[in-house]
């Protein structure tokens, strides 16, 4: 099978290479300012040993033990994922295992006291806004704040792990003559 060349005006961005992030869709936007903020915050958690995922294991765990699933429910993470998060958490010593105190064949999750002074130690509310906000006004940071909260709540289900936010459907997809 052979390809037809492309025309020069009818390149991929990619292949251009002039498409620039002006050009790029809103998602495609939101996902590299995200991994952007990630990496930041991951660079400074990295001196306690943790990440942006299991900072929250910790925030969860400071109000109390509770089960793995319950964990991994709160933070709308699959339970393998729970898994192993906790597996490294358990071993920089922020968390422990224990049995539950009324059902001999289970176990829950508690914070240890490393776990709530690394906690207490990253709680700079200041500092995490720098690191998102830097190259925004104030005013800008409230528009941005406002419209991130509008999208995660417009729809709360695609939060929830093996879920997809719902897409809009285009009513126009059926080919012409059938229903």
């Amino acid at each position: 099978m052979s390809r037809r060349p492309v025309a020069e005006d009818q390149a991929r961005p990619a292949e251009r290479g002039t498409a620039g992030p002006e050009s790029w869709p809103t998602g495609r936007l939101l996902s590299m300012a995200a991994r952007r903020v990630e990496r930041s915050w991951d660079a400074y958690l990295e001196q306690w040993s943790l990440t942006h995922a299991t900072l929250p294991v910790l925030a969860v765990l400071s109000a109390g033990p509770h089960s793995q699933r319950e964990v991994a429910r709160a933070l709308k993470v699959t339970e393998q994922t729970m898994s192993r998060m906790l597996v490294g958490l358990e071993q920089v010593g922020y968390v422990r295992r224990e049995p539950h105190a009324t059902d001999r064949r289970r176990h829950v999750v508690a914070v240890t006291d490393a776990g709530l002074a690394a906690l207490r130690a990253i709680d700079d509310p200041a500092l995490l806004e720098r690191m998102v906000s830097a190259s925004l006004t104030a005013d800008q940071m409230g528009e941005l704040r406002t419209m991130l909260l509008r999208i995660i709540e417009a729809d709360p289900s695609g939060d929830q792990p093996g879920n997809s936010p719902s897409l809009p459907r285009e009513e126009s997809r059926s080919p012409a003559g059938r229903e």
